[in-house]
């Protein structure tokens, strides 16, 4: 059965999920103006991995990655996919503990992290367990619930912005390309972007809706960084931990009967993130289970999951989430080219 319309959903609430939090400081501290190239660059290579990626899995078609990893032989396979589980089990360990930490500072400041972090895992774990349709379904009912809230708050988040402070349009220095605060903004791209790979042995789509689920993703990129630009100023803005969060929280709307409008974006934000935990965890369980076999794969699940909560329950504060954001850049790049890569070349061999 063609999935193609919760495969554009699924696309969008993942990568929304993690644009708007931490996307928007990275680029704003890369750079001191002209913000618009250093996004379009990112967007740029996204569609460029995309399209390698897409690809590659067309010639392999009822078939995931694991399996056509596995046709390459044990050693090459292991090469493939091991770094990618490791790379999984990072972006399960931060994106909790990053979050955790929003929902801290922003919902529960009385609440102990430790419990916070509990219940974003448990209620994850439950839908990974449930298997990829189930998270599909979740998805198809989350994007009519609160997709037109995130839309609404796009529309009032203009109610405070200056629009002089686009200017200057045009930098000439492009160091950015190898300053640390660029390199983790492909957070918000080498997150979510391999599960096409993963679910082909369960649905069909056609691969052109992921193109229009990224076109309609360009605009969010956009809007993530300029919206707090605009609002406060690019020196103020780039003194934020999470600058769209605070340009939405200026909002005041007299007519509405919520103080805050924040609450409800954040909330919806979340439920995305914990979308995409489940999503990240069903995929690194497939993988285990891909080498241990014998092991059920709900076992599999609660072992990594509690050893995710051991971890970012060890990591003592924001600072440390930084420095694992920095560990993991490496092997994200490394994901972000060397799978699309290697699953084209393997197609293209294959097709000979």
């Amino acid at each position: 059965m063609d999935k193609s319309l919760q495969i554009i959903f699924m696309y969008i609430l993942t990568h929304i999920g993690l644009i708007f939090f931490l996307y928007p400081a990275n680029i704003i501290q890369s750079t001191e103006q002209g913000f618009w190239i250093p996004i379009t660059i990112s967007i740029v290579i996204h569609f460029f991995i995309i399209m390698i990626y897409l690809k590659g899995l067309s010639y392999f078609p009822k078939m995931d990655i694991i399996s056509i990893f596995s046709n390459t032989g044990k050693i090459v396979s292991f090469c493939l996919l091991i770094p990618i589980f490791f790379y999984f089990m990072m972006v399960n360990v931060i994106t909790v503990r990053a979050y955790s930490e929003i929902i801290t500072i922003v919902f529960l400041s009385n609440t102990p992290l430790w419990a916070v972090m509990a219940l974003l895992l448990i209620f994850s774990s439950y839908l990974a367990a449930k298997g990829v349709e189930a998270i599909f379904r979740t998805c198809f009912i989350f994007s009519f619930v609160f997709l037109p809230i995130v839309l609404f708050v796009f529309v009032v988040s203009f109610q405070n912005v200056d629009w002089y402070s686009v200017f200057p349009f045009w930098s000439s220095d492009f160091s950015f390309l190898t300053s640390m605060p660029y390199l983790k903004s492909f957070f918000a791209i080498g997150g979510a972007f391999l599960f096409p790979g993963f679910i082909q042995p369960f649905f069909s789509y056609q691969s052109k809706k992921v193109f229009l689920a990224l076109a309609i993703l360009v605009p969010c990129y956009f809007l993530s960084v300029y919206i707090p630009v605009l609002t406060f100023g690019a020196s103020t803005a780039s003194n934020f931990l999470f600058p769209f969060v605070m340009a939405i929280d200026a909002v005041n709307l007299t007519w509405l009967m919520f103080d805050r409008i924040t609450m409800f974006f954040l909330l919806s934000i979340l439920t995305f993130i914990m979308l995409f935990l489940s999503l990240v965890l069903w995929k690194t369980v497939r993988i285990a289970n891909h080498y241990i076999p014998s092991w059920k794969p709900v076992y599999i699940l609660i072992i990594i999951s509690t050893l995710i909560y051991i971890v970012s329950f060890f990591i003592p504060n924001w600072s440390d989430v930084e420095e694992l954001f920095k560990w993991n850049t490496l092997l994200r790049f490394y994901v972000m080219i060397a799978v699309p890569i290697s699953v084209f070349i393997l197609g293209v061999r294959a097709q000979k």
